[in-house]
């Protein structure tokens, strides 16, 4: 039988036995404080002071329930992992089929007085287009072509996805999810929709980031190469000289992605740096661009078939892969029916990320996950963008 969290939730309260004691010596220390300040202060403010001194054990207790959950959600985690390597297969007991706790305890409050707030560090600012097309410029001496309209790119993206396997419901039905069914070849996460301000460096019709771009320069390079040095043998004049200098940035901008150990975490360091933003430029140019989206989802695909998975994947089971990362996302993927309808989603996260996500709050199993991606792919794919999209195809 499944092995309950309330097992490991027994500890709880001894945790809590732990904790009380320095909370209430906290609370001891701050409240003479407090009142010793309340002479003459106003309602509000005494309300506030006394929240305030409620608001640790509360928190505590909470911490402590959590914490023993999200262990055991790494726990199990490892043991799927462990299973899959030798070859076992994974079962209902290997997932936490509890959904997690969430805080519903006092907010802490807000003082109704001014006070001073520490100084924080500036924001590091997120690198825009201007920032990627000057870094290619300054380091590569290079412009990537732009596309004459928003239609030619498409038809690019098209032909590629196409001719290396990609199917148009596949490509459309991400698309359509990733950028609201409206989105540019160019268009990055938070310049959006009216969003003034990037949120990350997020861009193109399945979301790159500077780490993507520079993981497939490195990993699937070679195939870029060879796709853009065949362009070249069947172009004369003025445009194979552009060509051909496209091609030397390229094959460089390889042997610099290459240059580094083949690890997400190398390649993000090198992201966010100017060199990383250069890469990142090539995501717009019309003839490198189509190859990196494509690639994108290609890499999940042909991960999928590696591992034994030769059903093809539906769009929504792609898109989960795109977004949780390979490994994560076959782990829903590879899952039966009856199984999705019961796993939690809290399976496949890290506690900051679960509690910021509220979809994955809301739509809290493997299936209403899916579905809700459906959904959203099924209202989006009307869009004008994913209709071009469509018919480009």
């Amino acid at each position: 039988m499944h092995h309950s969290i309330r097992n490991t939730l027994a500890l709880v309260p001894l945790a809590l036995v732990l904790i009380t004691p320095a909370v209430r010596d906290a609370e001891a220390q701050l409240l003479p404080q407090l009142f010793a300040q309340g002479a003459g202060a106003s309602p509000a403010v005494l309300e506030y002071r006394r929240k305030l001194a409620e608001y640790p054990a509360a928190r505590a207790a909470f911490d402590a329930e959590a914490s023993a959950y999200w262990s055991q959600i790494s726990e199990k985690r490892r043991g799927r992992n462990a299973k899959r390597r030798s070859g076992q297969q994974v079962t209902l007991d290997d997932y936490v089929l509890e959904h997690p706790p969430l805080y519903n305890g006092p907010k802490r409050p807000v003082n109704p007085e001014p006070e001073e707030t520490p100084d924080r560090p500036p924001r590091k600012p997120i690198p825009v287009v201007t920032d990627f097309l000057r870094a290619a410029q300054e380091l590569y001496h290079f412009t990537p072509q732009r596309p004459s309209s928003e239609l030619e790119f498409k038809r690019a993206y098209a032909r590629y996805a196409l001719a290396h396997g990609l199917t148009r419901e596949q490509a459309v039905r991400v698309y359509a999810f990733e950028t609201g069914g409206t989105g540019s070849y160019d268009v990055q996460a938070g310049i959006e929709h009216g969003g003034k301000r990037a949120i990350s460096t997020a861009m193109g019709y399945n979301q790159l980031l500077t780490t993507n771009s520079v993981e497939l320069l490195a990993e699937q390079g070679h195939e870029l190469i060879r796709a853009l040095s065949e362009k070249v043998t069947k172009t004369s004049g003025p445009a194979r000289h552009a060509l051909e200098h496209k091609l030397g940035v390229l094959k460089k901008m390889v042997a610099h992605a290459k240059s580094v150990p083949d690890t997400w975490s190398e390649h993000e360091k090198m992201g966010s740096t100017p060199q990383g933003w250069a890469m990142h430029a090539m995501v717009l140019d019309v003839d490198i661009g189509p190859m990196l989206q494509t690639h994108k989802l290609l890499t999940s695909v042909h991960f999928a078939r590696a591992k034994g998975h030769t059903r093809p994947l539906s769009a929504a089971e792609l898109e989960m892969m795109n977004l949780t990362g390979d490994g994560t996302g076959l782990d829903m993927v590879t899952m039966p029916q009856a199984m999705r309808e019961q796993v939690p989603t809290s399976n496949f996260f890290q506690r900051g990320g679960y509690e910021r996500n509220p979809v994955a709050i809301r739509h809290n199993t493997v299936a209403k996950l899916l579905r809700v991606t459906d959904e959203r792919m099924d209202v989006n794919s009307g869009k004008p963008g994913a209709r071009e999209l469509a018919g480009a195809f």
